[in-house]
């Protein structure tokens, strides 16, 4: 085999390890959605995994399972560099070293400062071939959301929008549903399935009073976490996000100086508070961010209100905009997608790059990325 013929097969391998773990992405919080392919020394795959609901088991142990012995002198492919750790479950390289594989392809290294490079010379010095940076690219693009943890201490922040040609989420009379189409909507749903948690803030609550579920059949195996902004505990007892906790966690991002009864009537509920500091009509969400890192959410999708999409927008903490367009003028006096956030000069708006347009029916999804 030459030189090019092996890297074909390395990126055909690996591009399917990593739709393996596309599959999971919303899924495995705190962990990364990692994808493992094995391929016997005769060439033939004769292992498949993908990070666990939950994080554990990995994608390297449920590879390596599937593969048994045919791993010995395997090549293994894997998009996230190899835990050399002991955390809930043993470190993926000492796994991989007992198995007896001859060949590691890494896509992306670990960030995580007890990994991070760490994984692959424990694998060289066992005497097994390690290759790098095949896809990285996409790797990164998947892993995005652990690396921003890492790295910034807060979840990837993907604002979801879903407004008229000219930037509408309302009539002036308050009404919202439905701006798009049945196949935006279904779109919208999948994207809450592939984050670990889905954000509004108090005012969509108190006026549409949605569950904030994923309700996609089978789509996802993990509940959503719903969290709501809500400085002062504002949402009703009866709000369909607390009849429902049996669908899934409902988190609340609270001032640090809301009502003690109100607080301890909310918890004992089964919500989980997180009180922030912040001034006396608002919370610091950079803080609330941090402490939803600090819980473990990777992946945190934003879907209004305007207040909280201009106050997330001011801070700089929107990472990717998925923005549904309907193809309908609404006029001035309805509702903007965010509201005013004191941008006085064009060099001070957040910019974004155009990564990716689906068209759904009559309604345009475009994704974004945010300039740095």
């Amino acid at each position: 085999m030459t030189r090019g013929d092996l890297a074909d097969e390395d990126r055909d391998h690996m591009r399917a390890a990593l739709a393996l773990a596309a599959r999971r992405l919303g899924e495995t919080w705190p962990n990364p959605a990692v994808g493992c392919v094995i391929v016997g020394a005769e060439g033939r795959v004769v292992g498949r995994g993908a990070t666990a609901p939950g994080g554990r088991p990995h994608a390297e142990t449920a590879a390596l399972t599937m593969a048994g012995g045919a791993a010995h002198g395997a090549t293994v492919y894997v998009t996230l560099e190899p835990c050399c750790h002991t955390g809930q479950t043993p470190p993926c390289t000492e796994a991989l070293i007992a198995a007896g594989v001859a060949r590691v392809v890494v896509a992306l290294r670990d960030p995580d400062p007890r990994v991070n490079g760490a994984g692959i010379a424990a694998l060289r010095a066992a005497g097994i071939t390690v290759a790098e940076g095949i896809l990285a690219d996409e790797a990164a693009a998947l892993a995005a959301g652990f690396v921003s943890v890492v790295t910034r201490g807060r979840p990837l922040v993907t604002l979801k929008l879903a407004t008229t040609l000219d930037g509408r989420i309302a009539t002036r009379a308050g009404e919202s549903q439905w701006i798009t189409g049945e196949p935006a909507r279904r779109a919208a749903h999948a994207l809450r399935g592939r984050h670990d948690a889905v954000l509004v803030g108090v005012g969509t609550l108190l006026a549409d009073d949605p569950r904030l579920t994923c309700r996609l059949p089978g789509y996802r195996a993990r509940p959503l976490v719903r969290i709501v902004a809500d400085s002062h505990l504002r949402t009703r007892m009866t709000a369909s996000v607390m009849a429902s906790l049996d669908l899934g966690p409902v988190w609340f991002l609270i001032h640090d100086r809301t009502d003690a009864a109100r607080k301890r009537a909310f918890a004992d509920l089964g919500a989980r508070l997180f009180p922030l500091p912040g001034a006396e009509a608002g919370i610091d969400l950079a803080a609330g961010l941090r402490a939803l890192g600090q819980a473990g959410i990777t992946r945190l999708l934003v879907e209004g209100g305007a207040q909280l999409a201009a106050a997330l927008l001011r801070d700089n903490l929107v990472d990717r905009l998925a923005w549904f367009h309907a193809p309908s003028v609404m006029g001035g006096d309805g509702w903007p997608a965010a509201q005013g956030f004191g941008i006085a000069q064009l060099a001070a708006m957040p910019r974004f790059s155009r990564r990716a347009v689906t068209l759904l029916g009559d309604d345009v999804l475009s994704e974004f990325e945010r300039t740095e």
